[in-house]
Formats: C-alpha cells, structure tokens, sequence
C-alpha cells in the first residue's frame, strides 16, 4: 500500500487526486487549512485509510514539524504531492510589501519549508517521489500577475536544483506546471478554451508523478505555447496587449 502525503488537499486539484490514489488503495494523509473542507475530501477517500491534519502552511515555522509528525503517522513516506498556493492581489502587492511578502510566502517560502524535511527524509530512505504544483506564470513576467509569477519561477528553479541533489538516492521530482484552471482560486478570471479543469488536471498530475517525469505541463498544450511566450523580444513582447496587458 503506497503511503501518499498531500499538502493543499483542500484545493480543486489536490481534492481530485487524493480521490484518485484513494481509488488505488494507498494510504492517505491529507494536510489543509480548512477542517471542514479537510473532512470533505477525507469523506471522499473514505474507501481506504485517510488520516487529516489542519493547519496553515503559511505559518513557516510550524512546517517541519507537520512534515515530521505526517511520516510518523503514516510510517513513512512514498509519494508526496504540494498543492497549496494562492494567487493574491497583484495590485495589492505593487502598493505594500506586506502584500508582495504573503504572496511570496505562501507560494515560494512555503514550499521550501516543507521540501526541506521532506526531502532530507526520503534522501535517507532511498526512494520516494514528489510531485510539486508550480505555474507556466513562473515562465516570464506579466504585469498582470509577477509577484505570484516570481514565487512560483523561483520554485521551479529551487526544484531543479534538488531533483538533481535527490537523483543518486532514486527520488523523483516532478515540478508540475499548470496553466490557469477553473477553480475557486481563480473566479474572478475570465474563462477561455485555455482553461484546464480540476479532474483532468488531476489526473494528469498524477500520471506525471507515476512516470517521474522532471517536469510536465498540464494541460499538455502548455508545453508548446510557453516557448513562444518565454523567446518573444521584449520590445514586442511589451506592445502585444495579450501578452502584456493587465
């Protein structure tokens, strides 16, 4: 039985795939804000064991000690996937770095938090695979949203960084680069044919981790758009309202 660690469970995205390693029959631990959206998802994975632990992953200084006690409590780890993140205020965060702090935080600092237990346990185990949500943001700044498109960039790089520490103890890391999807998080959006849903996207995510792929796009397309995006000169990146619009 494969022992599954989700950070963010609560979310659209991670709520679907804790259902999908439930229909497997691993193990699940499932760690989020929310106790009643917590008990929500862990009611949807009733088929197999499911323990939960509220909590907020922004608070740093509590994260080890949560990636501690989830080992404990599932006896180990093999697959653990990070899925929290918020996009925050763009606006907000040019007006105070208060504002920019939190975003970075939760989105960067957060994460780090977490992978740095986590990664020194399944190093000493010898195995593992972590699967890590980052955004195709992260792949240029846009006026529109920079501040979570730069936390988000700079774990994707943190991530490169410690797939290839990981790599001689045969632990994967997949950094998971999704596109906008239709969730709460993002509902204030405009929705357009280049939006992903949560079940697919799930499924997705989850098959990229089994494939211990180094990274994925999800929705695939991404793959080829983000290239066009990231090799566009600025000079006509900056004119193209599309690209650099707010």
């Amino acid at each position: 039985m494969k022992r599954v660690l989700i950070f963010g469970a609560t979310s659209a995205i991670a709520a679907e795939a804790a259902r999908l390693y439930a229909e497997r029959g691993a193990r699940l631990h499932l760690i989020g804000r929310n106790p009643e959206k917590l008990a929500d998802v862990a009611e949807r994975c009733a088929a197999t064991t499911v323990t939960t632990m509220a909590g907020d992953l922004a608070d740093l200084d509590g994260n080890e000690e949560r990636v501690r006690e989830a080992i404990d409590v599932l006896g180990g780890v093999d697959i653990a996937l990070i899925a929290h993140g918020d996009l925050g205020d763009q606006l907000a965060t040019e007006r105070s770095f208060a504002e920019a702090e939190a975003v970075l935080r939760v989105n960067f600092l957060s994460p780090v938090s977490l992978l740095v237990p986590l990664a020194n346990h399944l190093e000493a185990a010898r195995g593992g695979r972590i699967g890590v949500i980052t955004s195709v943001a992260g792949e240029r700044g846009r006026p529109r949203n920079y501040t979570y498109g730069a936390a988000k960039g700079g774990l994707s790089i943190y991530l490169e960084g410690l797939r290839s520490r990981l790599y001689p103890a045969g632990v994967s890391v997949t950094t998971l680069k999704l596109g906008p999807v239709d969730t709460p998080m993002t509902r204030t959006h405009k929705k357009n044919a280049l939006f992903g849903h949560p079940a697919p996207v799930a499924r997705s995510l989850v098959a990229a981790i089994d494939r211990r792929v180094p990274e994925a796009y999800i929705p695939w397309f991404w793959g080829g758009i983000m290239p066009i995006v990231k090799r566009t000169p600025e000079r006509l990146f900056q004119r193209l309202p599309f690209l650099s619009g707010r």
